[in-house]
């Protein structure tokens, strides 16, 4: 809204040409973000502390303490992100509707979730099947837009280290779509388990996806590195900045210890749409790279379901395996900083991954 206002009145002080500029905006966007956080962060954090708490079968038996730390805090994130959004981004950008659907839609799940787990005293909240339905349904509906719709958008695959490498699936894109929205929305669920891990490596993500969606975006850049031109892509750059300040300022009350909670509100919204950051961006393959980290906790949970009901043997000794190294008597703060470290390290790697081709 105010990037329509004040670029239009650029012909009466010229130096508001700067609205022009995505980056000068994408910047704009995350200050937004990042103060409406931490403003309203001791706001939402005596509110929710009168309404909701997680229970010590959610947190798997673990932290008893953290039972009077208000969770739902995600209801803070996605304002933070939206409303810098609507300020400084085109909201006739394609692009950035979707990114807004897909965020507000699984905040939504995700709060209904929170709500199930306060007023049923259900750790457990919404049953596994009716997520993943409405995730699939979800996806779907992207995928349909994507490849159906008269936006033109390009589905084929890129390879990273490949130059002009790609793989055209066509309609198949809208499984691909399906699979994406599932796996991220839930494995930044399952991230979501210490004070500041889940967001901590969100912020890392936003800030890789906030440069590759820059470089989609613009034809010149796109053409030197060999990757995808997106047309109209770039606009997303703006969105990661508000994810970028939303998700560090969520961080302020969120780092150890934690005093507010993210819930299910935050982690499936935030976690579906980086998945569908992945998507406009072409960066479908990279995001097992980049989003490192939450491949690693899905894949211990599968691989610990699988020997057991395998072998009847478990691999770790708890899961999501932040879990496991807390059961090895790693202290929790040791064992979120070291998931950041790695994150950094895997969010360096797949911007450089856009060069080695």
């Amino acid at each position: 809204m105010l990037y329509y206002l004040l670029y239009h009145l650029k012909s009466y002080f010229p130096p508001l040409n700067l609205f022009h500029y995505i980056t000068f905006r994408a910047g704009l966007s995350f200050f937004t973000a990042f103060i409406i956080t931490i403003a309203g962060g001791p706001f939402f954090i005596r509110k929710l502390s009168r309404l909701s708490h997680p229970t010590l079968e959610e947190l798997n038996g673990f932290h008893q303490e953290k039972e009077k730390i208000p969770t739902m805090g995600g209801i803070l994130l996605l304002l933070a992100i939206m409303i810098a959004t609507f300020f400084w981004a085109d909201l006739t950008n394609i692009y950035i509707l979707l990114c807004l659907f897909v965020l507000l839609a699984l905040g939504v799940l995700g709060f209904y979730d929170d709500c199930a787990k306060l007023r049923k005293k259900n750790p457990k909240g919404i049953r596994p099947r009716g997520k993943l339905l409405f995730q699939i349904a979800l996806g779907a509906v992207l995928g349909y837009l994507l490849c159906f719709s008269p936006l033109g958008f390009d589905t084929r695959v890129a390879l990273p280290f490949f130059k002009r490498m790609v793989i055209q699936l066509g309609p198949y894109y809208l499984l691909l779509a399906i699979l994406i929205i599932m796996a991220t929305s839930n494995a930044v669920n399952l991230t979501d388990g210490l004070d500041g891990l889940a967001i901590g490596s969100v912020l890392m993500i936003a800030i890789a996806y906030g440069f590759m969606s820059y470089l989609a975006g613009h034809k010149g850049l796109a053409s030197y590195l060999n990757i995808l031109y997106v047309p109209g892509v770039g606009e997303v750059s703006i969105f990661c900045g508000a994810i970028i300040g939303a998700a560090l300022g969520f961080l302020w009350f969120n780092a150890y210890p934690a005093q507010i909670f993210m819930g299910d509100t935050g982690s499936l919204a935030l976690g579906g749409v980086l998945g569908l950051i992945a998507m406009l961006i072409k960066q479908e393959i990279s995001l097992i790279i980049v989003g490192g980290i939450f491949v690693i906790e899905a894949a211990s949970v599968i691989i610990q379901v699988s020997s057991f009901k395998l072998r009847g043997k478990r691999v770790f000794l708890m899961t999501p395996l932040h879990h496991h190294f807390e059961l090895k008597g790693i202290p929790e703060s040791k064992i979120v900083v070291r998931f950041w470290i790695l994150a950094i390290i895997l969010a360096l790697f797949s911007l450089i991954t856009l060069k080695i081709r």
